[in-house]
């Protein structure tokens, strides 16, 4: 217990470098190389995180003022990622939730029922939060234990289902993304482009920043759509014009420095991955090709996400204000949109004009879970010594107790033996049918390669 949460306080912009180091040890590569890929990818992350809490800075006011312009007042205050995150980790739960679901991992890569080997540790938190919930309803910490790994487990499904994508869309070779927030959005973007690809003429509608680039020239890059962006929200928060500037460059900033942030980490990736897929294949390609499981952050840059996300903030406050049954606040949680938005670009194959649409459908279904869940939220962080803000009885947060993953996963205990043992069956048979696609997935690429040496 207490190694672990040793672990978990160092953070990820320490855990990270530091599993990768030992990993590229584990894998032999030269001491000198594998400490310069730890180091890269620590770089990497540490400035994928200044970045993103400079964006977070600049757009936290911004949508103050907008909840404040338009007069919104619910009764469930959202705290954000990092209170949920708290939350998570200071359960029991979430004391042994990085054991658990890296044995998870190991089993699954042995039982060829995944190609990912996840090594972002840290926001195993997810997972976390969703059994501490179902502690709490159940008063079983096994029972939380279960759902944990149940949520683990689809999430895992969920990222060798969209790693094509993310290596095509993401331009992220041999990555997956097993990150919970993001993972659970990945559904409802299917979705989307099922019923998009049924609908003459708007199955034809297309936005990508190609194509925003090549009708608004120089406007259409990321740097001059952040800025945009960012001045459209001053503006509609009613902020003075000293500040409309300071927002709209910080935004250009940011969609043009993530984006380099990024590839500095996978520098540090990249070494790892090839040796990983270097000793797959000298196993008969008994494992196929194996993907790293990283952290949404890199790719949480891609203009099409950070451009979906940053419009989805006055959005959002529209929906909270609009959608019946809502009593769910969205604020603390608006600045962490763009991960929402990661493997929905990818799954959307870049197109903007898809990606809105899921952003629509998630976030009105995340305001109505926000509040549903808040009652047990609320007694889950009272119960870890969490202090609610002052004059608030109810808290709630987008990520991760309004994604629609943990909601379902939450609600099939409600219903005691038969929804567990659903819940059960309907994860063997996901697992089962990705075992099945990863193998034809590795009979086609063996295919590829025997024609290429023929």
């Amino acid at each position: 217990m207490f190694i672990v949460d040793y672990i978990v306080n160092l953070g990820a912009s320490v855990m990270m470098p530091l599993i990768f180091m030992i990993l590229g040890l584990i894998l032999r590569i030269p001491v000198s190389r594998a400490i310069k890929a730890g180091l890269m990818v620590g770089i990497g992350f540490i400035g994928l995180s200044i970045t993103v809490n400079l964006m977070i800075d600049s757009l936290t006011p911004v949508s103050h003022a907008i909840v404040e312009r338009f007069g919104l007042n619910f009764s469930v205050l959202d705290v954000g990622w990092p209170a949920a995150a708290a939350v998570a980790m200071g359960t029991r739960v979430g004391a042994l939730v990085i054991p658990v679901c890296v044995a998870i991992n190991m089993l699954m890569l042995y039982t060829r029922t995944t190609r990912v080997l996840n090594v972002d540790v840290w926001n195993l938190w997810h997972h976390a939060f969703t059994g501490s919930l179902v502690t709490v309803i159940t008063d079983s910490l096994w029972l939380g234990i279960f759902a944990a790994g149940i949520n683990c487990i689809i999430t895992m499904v969920i990222a060798d289902r969209t790693s094509n994508d993310v290596e095509k869309y993401l331009n992220l070779p041999s990555i997956s993304v097993p990150h919970g927030f993001s993972a659970s959005f990945v559904p409802a973007a299917w979705l989307v482009n099922a019923i998009v690809d049924r609908i003459p003429v708007v199955r034809d509608i297309k936005i990508d920043t190609e194509a925003i680039q090549k009708r608004l020239s120089i406007l259409g890059d990321p740097a001059s759509l952040g800025a945009i962006i960012g001045a459209l929200l001053g503006i509609i928060a009613g902020i003075e014009v000293k500040a409309i500037l300071q927002t709209a460059i910080t935004m250009a900033a940011v969609m043009t420095i993530i984006p380099r942030m990024a590839k500095m980490l996978m520098e540090g990736v990249y070494p790892i991955s090839e040796r990983i897929q270097e000793i797959a294949q000298s196993r008969a390609g008994s494992f196929g090709k194996i993907a790293i499981g990283l952290d949404s952050a890199v790719s949480v840059g891609h203009p099409v996400t950070l451009s979906v996300s940053m419009l989805m903030i006055p959005v959002m406050l529209v929906l909270a204000a609009i959608v019946p049954g809502n009593q769910f606040l969205p604020f603390a949680s608006l600045t962490g949109l763009p991960f929402a938005f990661v493997l929905v670009t990818a799954v959307c194959r870049g197109d903007m004009f898809r990606t809105l649409l899921t952003g629509l459908l998630t976030l009105s279904l995340a305001l109505l879970i926000g509040t549903n869940l808040a009652p047990i939220v609320t007694s889950t962080a009272v119960s870890t010594g969490f202090s609610l803000p002052q004059g608030t009885t109810s808290i709630s947060s987008v990520d991760y107790a309004g994604a629609m993953l943990p909601w379902v996963i939450i609600q099939s205990f409600y219903f005691k033996v038969a929804g567990v043992a659903v819940l059960s069956l309907c994860t063997l048979g996901l697992v089962l049918w990705n075992r099945r696609k990863l193998q034809q997935e590795n009979s086609l690429m063996a295919e590829a390669a025997q024609k290429e040496e023929a």
